[in-house]
């Protein structure tokens, strides 16, 4: 199962703050890209009053998610892969956390081109650190929207709360912190369970120079999601698995989805009876 979250978050403060997250950064191309995680924020939020809140109704309690994170498309044969277990697997939608992309459009461009008919497969796009480069938020928000929103499953039992989060960038920034604080307060007791995705894994394995958690951030969000019963937070970046337990909150870092790499994968997410339950799928 990992090491111990403790021994991570002692880590963590070892790093420094000002390297903390690539919106603080401005040392090539890359980084002049980004767009600040606030407007990113104002912009999702733009989207999403013109979008309705999507509740996918399925017919039994039990149904699956799939989701992966870091495809960084290129090439596709694990992305098309991902797309057809989904629809094999009947799952009621599949989530995708970000590092879809290197940034280039002609990389955007061949990654739409290879997500199917979201008539038939509910989708969700969350953007990554790589996704943002080269103007790739531009990308990003015009082919997909928000990166910063809410949906729910509806069985014939119960609802369930997902949560997607924008971190981009390596943080939240305020605005977006508030906004969570206040769907967690006003609408997570509404809902049987919660599960949170994003992109940025709170508990580094490889320690970069750029886009890595700021500590105070991560306490008070363990802090908030311990306080307001999130079961599951999914996260991707490192590109290695891992699962850490803190309260009764379960951290998952997905492998990545890109093809050739050591290891490659994605998450499937059971819910059976109001039960989240879990399994790695390798590739």
């Amino acid at each position: 199962m990992g090491h111990p979250v403790k021994i991570y978050l002692a880590i963590l403060l070892l790093i420094p703050f000002s390297f903390t997250s690539c919106e603080d950064l401005d040392v090539s191309g890359m980084f002049r890209s980004y767009d600040p995680v606030n407007e990113r924020f104002e912009q999702s939020m733009e989207w999403n009053a013109s979008h309705p809140f999507m509740e996918i109704s399925v017919p039994a309690d039990d149904y699956n998610i799939l989701s992966m994170g870091d495809s960084h498309v290129g090439s596709t044969k694990n992305l098309d892969t991902f797309f057809s277990d989904a629809k094999t697997k009947n799952s009621a939608a599949v989530v995708m956390v970000g590092d879809l992309t290197t940034g280039h459009a002609e990389d955007y461009e061949v990654f739409q081109q290879h997500v199917p008919d979201p008539d038939f497969l509910p989708q969700f796009f969350i953007v990554g650190n790589h996704d943002l480069y080269f103007n790739g938020w531009k990308q990003f928000y015009s082919r997909f929207g928000s990166s910063t929103y809410t949906f729910a499953v509806k069985t014939n039992v119960d609802s369930d709360l997902f949560i997607c989060l924008d971190t981009g960038g390596g943080t939240l920034g305020k605005k977006q912190l508030d906004w969570l604080k206040d769907v967690l307060k006003n609408a997570r007791p509404d809902y049987r369970n919660c599960i949170i995705f994003t992109h940025n894994n709170f508990f580094r394995y490889r320690h970069t120079s750029s886009t890595n958690p700021q500590m105070e951030e991560v306490r008070i969000l363990i802090d908030l999601f311990t306080k307001n019963n999130v079961e599951m937070v999914v996260m991707a970046h490192d590109h290695i698995h891992d699962v850490q337990l803190y309260g009764n909150t379960t951290y998952i870092t997905m492998d990545a989805l890109k093809d050739d790499l050591e290891n490659q994968g994605y998450l499937q997410i059971n819910v059976k009876n109001g039960r989240i339950e879990y399994r790695f799928i390798n590739l």
